[in-house]
């Protein structure tokens, strides 16, 4: 369970790196106040659906293989489809940070040409981990998030130190704009996401009844702690949280633990890149074969090799991150947001959905009575409907770029609209799709 929970984590958080356009958008009483509170409306309910889902069907493929069975081929090919797309501009972003926190360590390393290598050279590493399969990537995950988190460890201690032998002015509260809430909400919840995609690798995880919903749990705990505790350190501090943005970890470390922590932290931001990608890379490669075990791609993506790897997937999935690595819009938060939340309340129907249809389906772990179901989805969906309203007017380029005029939400739309289009294609070539390989059960019949 803890290679799985180590996982999660990686596909979640990966640590505070990433969080810091909440403090500065939010300051340190709000960003701690929203990143204690979203988990309850966010992280939980997911947390609890996928451990009754994958609990009861501990399927390869994961959610895909929920909502297929739950709502039928045409569904499971539309969850696939957003959370594919989604991954093309989330993946991109972490050989990206891996990029920025090596060119901190010297600015040589990552000039001209060097930077888009530098990402190449990702890819093609976690590809090559990837293939020693998903028990060795779990249990690397462990050591990884040893290394990133115990320079936080040391932030904490001393950020604490700071405050109670200096006694500086917390600044707990500051005057916030209503963009600069949006933004902090926004990227909370993208630092909030990706509960599911552990579910992928339901057939190389032991005893996953038992351990899933376990980790969900843990690792939701886990990534709450270790985003609000360095910013509780750097508030006792005395630290400003103005102008703290992306990258600003390690001039936080510098004003409380010298050279020594900024070198600790920079490093640590690499890792999260590598880690990162590598426990995502993981999840999202087992979306294609299952796909094609169900006879909705080509059979050649459910290829293995000797340890059990869809090594043609891996490969597959890896060029196509490679080629989107350049695409101007990599950081738009908000496109991810909209096609995987989209994917996420397909999940919350599937629960709902397979609770109607088969009540006779053995759930080693239930999420709550019928009307406690209908009910998680509730808090999910009304911060995915914020993150629509809140994206009408984000525009993918400034005002030189062709896309100046085309906002973030009409992109994602055409994008997720593109998804029944690509099923009529797909059916039309390899034909009507097969027999799901975990049919549903039916009800059991009535006594007497």
């Amino acid at each position: 369970m803890v290679p799985l929970i180590a996982a999660t984590y990686f596909m979640v958080s990966g640590g505070p790196y990433g969080i810091e356009d909440i403090l500065g958008g939010a300051g340190f009483g709000r960003a701690i106040l929203i990143l204690l509170l979203l988990p309850l409306v966010w992280s939980v309910p997911t947390a609890l659906m996928i451990g009754e889902l994958a609990a009861a069907i501990p399927a390869e493929g994961g959610f895909y293989v929920w909502v297929r069975r739950a709502m039928g081929p045409f569904w499971g090919y539309q969850e696939s489809w957003l959370s594919l797309t989604a991954s093309i501009f989330d993946m991109a972003l972490y050989p990206s940070i891996f990029v920025l926190y090596l060119g901190a360590l010297s600015p040589s390393l990552t000039a001209d040409w060097r930077a888009y290598a530098w990402k190449l050279a990702v890819v093609a590493l976690c590809c090559a981990w990837n293939l020693r399969g998903a028990p060795e990537v779990g249990n690397d995950s462990v050591k990884l998030g040893a290394l990133l988190l115990a320079p936080f460890g040391v932030f904490i201690i001393l950020g604490v130190w700071h405050g109670i032998a200096v006694h500086p002015a917390i600044a707990w509260g500051r005057p916030a704009a209503g963009a600069g809430i949006s933004t902090a909400l926004l990227v909370a919840m993208w630092n909030y996401m990706g509960w599911d995609n552990a579910s992928t690798v339901a057939r190389e995880v032991e005893n996953p009844q038992r351990n899933y919903p376990r980790a969900m749990i843990l690792a939701a705990i886990l990534t709450a702690f270790t985003y609000v505790l360095p910013l509780a350190a750097m508030a006792l501090g005395g630290l400003s949280p103005e102008g703290f943005t992306t990258g600003s970890w390690a001039d936080a470390a510098g004003s409380i633990g010298g050279q020594f922590l900024v070198l600790a932290i920079v490093a640590g931001g690499a890792i999260c890149g590598v880690g990162m990608f590598n426990a995502l890379m993981m999840s999202y490669t087992r979306l294609p074969i299952a796909m094609a075990e169900d006879g909705m791609l080509p059979r050649v993506l459910a290829k293995r090799n000797r340890r059990g790897v869809p090594w043609v997937s891996v490969l597959a999935c890896g060029v196509a991150w490679a080629l989107a690595l350049e695409l101007p819009f990599e950081r738009l938060i908000s496109i991810d947001l909209i096609l995987y939340g989209t994917s996420l309340l397909l999940e919350f129907v599937a629960l709902v959905v397979l609770r109607v249809r088969e009540p006779g389906l053995k759930r080693p772990f239930s999420a709550g009575n019928f009307v406690s179901a209908c009910m998680l989805g509730v808090g999910p969906a009304s911060l995915i409907g914020y993150a629509l309203w809140a994206s009408r007017t984000e525009k993918l380029g400034d005002s030189n770029s062709a896309f100046a005029n085309v906002s973030a939400l009409a992109f994602a739309a055409v994008i997720g609209l593109l998804g029944p289009l690509f099923y009529w294609i797909t059916t039309g070539v390899w034909g009507p799709a097969r027999e799901p390989a975990h049919p549903p059960q039916p009800a059991p019949e009535a006594e007497g």
